[in-house]
């Protein structure tokens, strides 16, 4: 049985987490990336999600004043489906009401139908088409949700 568990990255948690950046994402960031958001980023907050204390996804957002931006978030491809980027997605709303946020926002690329309806699925609402967004071109949807009126 797995005892799973998110809690804030750890520098131990690097090699698992590029790992599962390479195996998610079209354009990865490098390692280098995330640890200087992991250490030098002050509106960056970078959970994991793991499996008796392995991150087996990730969660990467910033909180500037009132709004929250999702940078990336990805479930290792052989725990997808179990629930646990919904849970990921819980975390981040919970803090986010927490530090009295109004509104949480990202991008996604408007190929990426999978995503696209996780996150409608939590309430995400497309508000706007990015044309060329992304590197080769391609457009990006961006995304709102509101989480609470102060």
């Amino acid at each position: 049985m797995l005892d799973i568990d998110i809690r804030p990255m750890l520098d131990k948690d690097i090699n698992y987490v590029m790992e599962i950046e390479n195996l998610c994402f079209v354009a990865p960031w490098k390692s280098t990336d995330i640890l200087n958001e992991l250490h030098n980023n002050v509106y960056a907050n970078i959970l994991v999600v793991t499996a008796n204390d392995i991150p087996i996804g990730f969660v990467d957002y910033w909180v500037t004043f009132e709004s929250a931006t999702i940078c990336q978030i990805a479930i290792h491809p052989n725990y997808q489906k179990q629930n646990l980027g919904s849970m990921l997605m819980k975390e981040i709303e919970s803090d986010c009401y927490a530090k009295r946020v109004i509104n949480i926002t990202l991008e996604v690329r408007a190929g990426n139908f999978k995503a696209i309806n996780f996150y409608k699925k939590h309430g995400f609402k497309n508000t706007v088409i990015k044309k060329g967004y992304y590197s080769n071109g391609e457009d990006a949807l961006y995304m709102l949700k509101v989480v609470s009126v102060l």
